[in-house]
């Protein structure tokens, strides 16, 4: 059983945000708190870039960040990919040093 603190980053299309986040909801109820960016990217799934995303040479991606223990980011990685298995979704999981808040 790994424990450790991880955070979970995952790339994904706009227009998947809602789905992603009720198939997360469904593997985890207890999801731990979560921050979603506004990102432009350009990799796997640019031939589905509209005209515009084409021109500009970027699509619209979310980032999701969580922090959790690394079992549960493992867990969750391997239930999206059963439940959502979409190659324009791209995850990375990196090491936290430390986490807390600055108040109380």
């Amino acid at each position: 059983m790994n424990t450790s603190l991880v955070q979970l980053t995952l790339a994904f299309p706009v227009v998947l945000e809602e789905q992603l986040l009720g198939e997360l909801r469904e593997l985890d109820p207890d999801l731990p708190g979560f921050t979603i960016l506004r990102a432009q990217g350009h990799g796997h799934g640019y031939a589905h870039a509209s005209i515009r995303e084409q021109v500009r040479g970027r699509t619209e991606r979310g980032l999701m960040q969580l922090v959790m223990a690394a079992d549960r980011a493992e867990a969750l990685i391997a239930g999206l990919g059963v439940r959502l298995p979409v190659v324009e979704i791209a995850y990375w999981i990196t090491p936290v040093l430390g986490f807390g808040r600055l108040g109380k």
